[in-house]
Parts: structure tokens; sequence; C-alpha cells
């Protein structure tokens, strides 16, 4: 066959397959548009009808020629393993999900944030101790009234005899030594918690944290002691319950004796914290987040500090973010089914945020009531852990939850927990029962209070170590949480009962206007 003619059949080629491929175009077409006319090639001028014709024309001869190779790299792509990057970045997206309905974003929580705090550490936090004699009564330890110049002022302030102030502002120099002379505090209970502050900034870790096996870090006489908790992965958990002491002493990182070491945990917790607004660890599960945001909120509503707002509602987010939405709970894991021990650190992490003036959802609030409802028996006197139950230490968890969320002295549920946690008594080794009871009677007052305060407070007066590398701490054998947390968890529960007096202002009085969660 000559070159001519194989030119011409190639072409007659190319116009069957043209004829063909408009065909087709037009069945599909037909089909797309039922019945409707083809407007495009009816509105194209002839001339641009050709020339698309004879482009597609030629590229049916490319592709003949060019076929084994495309079938080729075909095979190749198909026979490739699923990209990496693709789960990397499901990875990724899952690590960075958001706190809902919030208007402060998590995104807050800059790297700028954590060097302004990490910049603060001193070298070696654990040399930066009290100068005062801390032997004495911590009342006589120079603390500072510095709540009226620096927090917020609004409608929830109170009127609490002479002073005024927010929930948190109990902890000024002149409202504690008025509140301890008024509701049972001595000079000896004083004395017991400054001689606490001293031990735990003795084990304190040069990088600000906390660890529960206290005899980690530089050695010192302290780090001595007996009884280490084996709880060695819940840092977060362990430095919030190492600086909490502090705060409720009324020692932040600007004021107070002890600045070093309080700006050092704080730094340790900002660090910390992942992009979401997450403390929660594998150790400490959301107990420790719940710890860890009572610890950055009750920072930034005593001092105002704006480096802190944004950690402090980050943490804040991600409890409503954590929360079991059928539920409303919170267990070990984010969104988990609840049970009522870490249920009391998330209440008191939000009442905390609330009281310092950062954005609490009123939705997680009616969750956390749904869940109290679903495990409290006899009108809410009594609480179990995950059903309805009569227990001490879920009782006194529930009971202080329903304070905090409005129910009033008189409510009968109130009224008889309230009986059966007074006819059960303060416990000679659970400190974490004594921790929510103590609070519990704090804000009931009255004789239930005196008999109760009398009791718990000389014992834990009496039972603190005096002397030895153990001074100043506590450490009971059996109860919720001893033997993993060890003696820092013990010890720091322990001074947090002492610092009953003023840590949180009383609910029940009739100076005070309404402070209650947004419902």
């Amino acid at each position: 066959m000559s070159v001519e003619q194989k030119q011409q059949s190639l072409e007659a080629k190319a116009a069957e397959a043209e004829v063909e491929e408009y065909d087709e175009d037009e069945e599909e077409y037909e089909e797309y548009s039922s019945g409707q006319r083809f407007l495009l090639f009816t509105a194209m001028p002839g001339w641009l009808v050709s020339m698309v014709v004879h482009a597609v024309g030629l590229l049916i001869l490319a592709l003949l020629t060019i076929g084994p190779e495309v079938e080729q790299l075909q095979n190749i792509i198909t026979a490739a393993p699923p990209s990496e990057e693709i789960q990397e970045i499901e990875e990724f997206q899952e690590e960075l999900i958001q706190p809902l309905d919030v208007d402060v974003t998590t995104e807050m929580v800059a790297d700028a944030v954590a060097m302004e705090f990490t910049e603060m550490v001193p070298e070696d936090v654990t040399e930066v101790a009290v100068a005062t004699d801390l032997d004495s009564a911590a009342i006589a330890v120079d603390l500072f009234d510095f709540g009226e110049e620096t927090a917020p002022k609004s409608d929830l302030y109170k009127t609490i005899g002479s002073f005024t102030g927010s929930g948190l502002e109990g902890r000024g120099e002149a409202a504690r030594r008025a509140l301890v002379a008024k509701h049972g505090g001595t000079a000896e209970s004083e004395a017991a918690v400054a001689a606490a502050l001293r031990w735990l900034a003795a084990v304190q870790l040069p990088d600000g944290g906390w660890s529960f096996d206290h005899r980690l870090g530089p050695p010192n006489e302290a780090r001595k002691s007996a009884n280490p908790g084996n709880l060695q992965d819940a840092r977060n958990g362990a430095t919030a319950m190492g600086v909490l002491p502090f705060l409720g002493a009324g020692q932040t990182h600007v004021e107070g004796s002890y600045q070093g070491n309080v700006k050092g945990a704080l730094a340790f917790l900002v660090n910390s914290m992942k992009s979401n607004g997450s403390l929660h660890e594998s150790g400490g599960t959301m107990y420790s987040h719940g710890l860890a945001a009572i610890a950055l909120t009750e920072a930034y509503g005593m001092t105002n500090d704006r480096a802190l707002m944004a950690p402090a509602q980050a943490a804040v987010n991600f409890i409503s973010y954590s929360q079991d939405p059928v539920g409303g709970g919170w267990r070990y894991q984010i969104r988990q089914p609840g049970d009522t021990s870490v249920v009391g650190w998330k209440l008191m992490a939000l009442k905390s945020g609330h009281m310092s003036y950062l954005q609490v959802n009123p939705n997680t609030i009616r969750g956390a009531e749904r869940f109290l409802d679903s495990v409290g028996m006899n009108n809410g006197a009594y609480y179990g852990y995950t059903s309805p139950a009569r227990r001490s230490a879920t009782t006194s968890i529930g009971l202080l939850c329903r304070m905090y969320l409005g129910w009033t002295l008189d409510h009968p549920g109130l009224q008889e927990g309230v009986r059966y946690l007074s006819n059960t008594g303060p416990s000679r080794s659970d400190m974490y029962y004594n921790y929510y009871a103590t609070q519990v009677m704090r804000q009931v007052g009255g004789e239930y209070w005196e008999k109760w305060n009398e009791e718990m407070r000389d014992y834990l007066v009496r039972t603190q170590v005096k002397d030895g590398p153990e001074k100043g701490s506590w450490h009971f054998d059996g109860g919720h949480g001893a033997s993993r947390g060890g003696r820092l968890y013990n010890t720091s529960l322990a001074t947090m009962i002492l610092e009953v007096y003023y840590r949180h202002l009383p609910i029940y009085q009739q100076q005070a206007t309404t402070d209650e969660f947004p419902l």
C-alpha cells in the first residue's frame, strides 16, 4: 500500500471515530437532558466545530500509539501501596479536634504563651523557697491582699464581713486572718499549712513540675521521705496537686514568698498542654486534666495575668469537649460514660473558671446535672460511683457539686445527705473523702461544721510529721489513690483541707449575691 493510501486509510478511521464519539456524546447528553437540544454545538461557529473534531481525531491517533505505555503506567500506579501521608494527616486531624460551642478558640494557646512562662522559670525552682520562717503560723507569712486591685470587677462580687471579693478572694492576708479566726482555724493549723508548703517545695523537680514519686530529682533530705507513689506517668496530675496548696494559701507567681515555685509549676502545665487544650495523660487520664484545669483557672483568677487567660480558657473548653454527650459525665477517656469521682474534679474546675470570669458552656453544666441525677438516690441525698448508691466519698462529691450548681441550704436531699456525712464523721485514712466532705460541712456551717472541723483539724495537726526528712508531710495507708499517689497525694489533700477556711468563700450567707453557673 502506498504512503498516500495509508494516509487516506488513517483519515477514514479518524473520521469514523469522530462520528462514533459524536454519536456517543449525543446519546449521553440526550439521556442527561431528557430530550433537550444540544445547545453547545448549535451555538458554535462551523470553523470551531471543525477544529474540535480534528483535534479529537489527532488525540485518538496519539493514544493508539502510546497505549502500551499508558497501560504500563496504570499498572505501576495500581500496584503502589496506600499513601502513608494520608494516615499521618488523619492522625494529625484527630489530635487537633477542637472543643465545641466556645467563643475563645484553643488556637490562642500559642507558643509565645508557653515561652513567656518558660523564660520565667528559675534555673532550679527547688532552690526558690520561702525566705520567712515557715515553722511559724502561715498567717504571719508575708502575703498580699492584691485581689481588689487586679481581679476584674463585676456584679458577681460578694461582700463578706468587712471585705469584698469573688469566690477566690478569701486568700489574701487580710481575708485569711478574718476567716481563720471566724470559722475555726488556729495558729497550729496554719503552722501545719506552712510546714506542708515547705515540704512540697523541697520535692518539686527542676523542670517546675512534681512527680508522685517524690524521690526523683536532685537529692535532698525531703526526697528521702518514705511512701512514694508509683504513678510516675501522671506528671500533669502530680504538678497540679503540688501547686494547688500554694494557690490555696494565697501564693502566686506574682506575689508571695513562693513565686518561683508557682511560676515553675504553671510553666510546666502550660508547656504540657496540647493544642486542643488537653492536659489528659496516660497515667492520670482525665483526672489529670481536671486537676490541672483547676490550677490554671485559679492562678488566672487570683492574678488576672493575661498570659494565663488563653491556657485557662482552653482547659475549660476541653472539659466541655470531652464530656459524655449522652450521660453528661466524665471518666478516664474523652466522652466516656462518667463516674462521680472524675465529675467532681471537672465541676470544680468549671466553677473555678466561672469564678475567674472565663466562659463556661451552659450545656456542659446541664449535662453534669443530668449525670448527678442518674447516680443520685433519695431525692439527691446519696450518690454512687456510676449508678445510684449510698457511699460516703461519692455522696460528699455529689453534695458539693449540688451546692455549686444552685441547691439551696434547705433542700431536703441536701439536709439528709449532710446528716449522713456528719454521722459518718471524718476518715482516719481516706483524705479524698475528707477533702470533699470537709468542704460540704464548711459550706453548711453551724453545729455540723463545728463538730466536723474540730475533729478533722486536730487530727491533721496531730498526725503531721514533726521532724526528719518527712517533716511537714502526711501519709495514710488505704483510702482512694493513696498507694498510687503516695506521700505527695496525701500531703496535698491534707493541706487543702486545712486551707478550707479561705480557699473558697461561703456559698450560703446573707450578704452573698448569686454566683451560680450560667444556665
